[in-house]
């Protein structure tokens, strides 16, 4: 079976790109930033980056496209008739357990959108704010339409295949993303007071740099790149066999935390600006921006233009997503690529709307819980808190001491035919020693035995 690629490295950049970027770009990473320090936090963001996120991925990379097959068919190909291949079986596992309840907080996305373009956010104020998002997600039918409608979009996509449905969505969509975000960025750096909102994102305070804050940031470097659930794995399967892995590791990494940042610059000055609490979570999407955009001149088309961005961050990391289960169900099974779409997301909708059901204890299932968790609760911790970290640490013991070096050097340098070697030294004692300690401390720490 002749097998699809990315057309190209641009092809590669903003798909990869798509798939990092999400909903928490928007305002948890920003919200971080002001939170421990900004300018200092960010220091330690970006060497994180380079200990904790660049080595997974270039392993993940590595992988995909040295096997040129899915998460699961390509780890038991390296190593076969081993326990390894459990990594790929345990990425496709995660993959299904965040969209569970991802694509539920995607539907409230798109349901807003929608009620963006219908004028529903005039004339609002906090008290109508949090009644409409209160109603919204304790809604038994409205939020689980919109998830059908998310996961009918993002299947219809990847029915399409990688060359014409992937590719020409992230061509089209990540560009649009940043010029979205350049023009929020615009409006809210011009309103009264709004560099307070930058001083909070920015200004350098190394004091309040503590353990937590340095364990955040590890822990943000390794999530923020989708790593350890089988996507960079399935989108590296695609690349295209000139394509420089340590360039596009790179460039996505910096180019996700730009996007973070812009989104920051687009939300914390227009928080500031009317005097409102940074530290709103979520809460910031749904309630806060309705608020405050309504309140501008212009301010129903930019929080169009808001929630438009939102739901192409939530769009494209669902793709990378959903993406991970199709294609081992089409290579390793035999099932066609629109059916493997279409059963994907039938199973996905049907599971999710337990977590759409359990959102908060006025739910239809809100009283059903387990220590102390609904649905949505567990399918978040099952995933974040164990699947991803311990996915991520085997993927750097299985580069750093089961796959040989020889064959690792060769496909990251493109038959040496780029000039990697000192990157390739450095490369190998991160993945051998030092990604591997940090993962442990990020997975001890995430399903609570340790607490710094």
């Amino acid at each position: 079976m002749l097998r699809e690629k990315f057309s190209s490295g641009l092809a590669v950049f903003f798909a990869t790109l798509g798939s990092a970027v999400g909903l928490g770009n928007i305002w948890k990473f920003p919200y971080l930033i002001g939170q421990f320090g900004g300018g200092a936090f960010l220091l330690v963001y970006l060497l994180c980056i380079v200990f904790v996120g660049l080595p997974i991925m270039l392993g993940e990379f590595y992988i995909g496209r040295k096997m040129r097959r899915n998460a699961v068919g390509a780890i038991a190909a390296l190593a076969p008739n081993t326990a390894w291949k459990h990594i790929g079986t345990m990425g496709v596992g995660a993959s299904y357990f965040i969209m569970f309840f991802y694509s539920c907080v995607a539907g409230w996305v798109y349901f807003y959108l929608f009620k963006a373009l219908c004028g529903d956010f005039s004339a609002i104020t906090m008290e109508s704010a949090k009644a409409q998002f209160g109603a919204t997600i304790v809604n038994p039918v409205t939020p689980v339409i919109w998830q059908g409608v998310v996961l009918a979009v993002v299947a219809t996509i990847l029915a399409m295949g990688v060359s014409k449905g992937i590719e020409r969505i992230t061509k089209t969509l990540m560009p649009l993303l940043f010029i979205l975000v350049i023009l929020c960025d615009i409006r809210a750096l011009t309103l009264p007071g709004a560099f307070e909102g930058v001083h909070f994102l920015f200004d350098v305070d190394f004091s309040k740099l503590s353990a937590v804050a340095i364990l955040t940031a590890m822990g943000l470097a390794f999530f923020k790149l989708s790593l350890g659930m089988g996507t960079m794995i399935t989108y590296g399967s695609y690349f295209t066999n000139d394509n420089n892995l340590f360039a596009t590791s790179l460039k996505v990494a910096l180019s996700d935390t730009l996007i973070s940042i812009l989104a920051g610059l687009a939300v914390f000055p227009t928080v500031f600006s009317f005097g409102l609490e940074p530290g709103a979570g979520p809460g910031l999407l749904f309630m806060t921006i309705p608020l405050v955009f309504s309140q501008m001149p212009f301010g129903g088309i930019l929080l169009i233009a808001f929630f438009f961005l939102a739901a192409i961050a939530a769009t494209t990391a669902m793709l990378s997503l959903v993406e991970v289960p199709i294609a081992y169900m089409a290579e390793e099974r035999g099932v066609s690529r629109p059916k493997a779409a279409l059963f994907n997301a039938v199973l996905i909708f049907a599971i999710g709307v337990l977590a759409t059901w359990s959102v908060d204890k006025d739910s239809l299932l809100g009283y059903m819980t387990f220590m102390g968790r609904g649905f949505f609760d567990w399918f978040d911790y099952l995933s974040s808190n164990v699947m991803l970290p311990l996915g991520g640490l085997l993927i750097a013991l299985f580069i750093g001491y089961r796959v040989d070096r020889a064959d690792v050097e060769r496909e990251l340098s493109n038959g040496g035919s780029l000039a990697v070697s000192g990157l390739l030294s450095f490369y190998f004692f991160a993945v051998r020693y030092v990604t591997p300690a940090l993962l442990i401390i990020i997975f001890l720490n995430s399903v609570g035995i340790i607490k710094l």
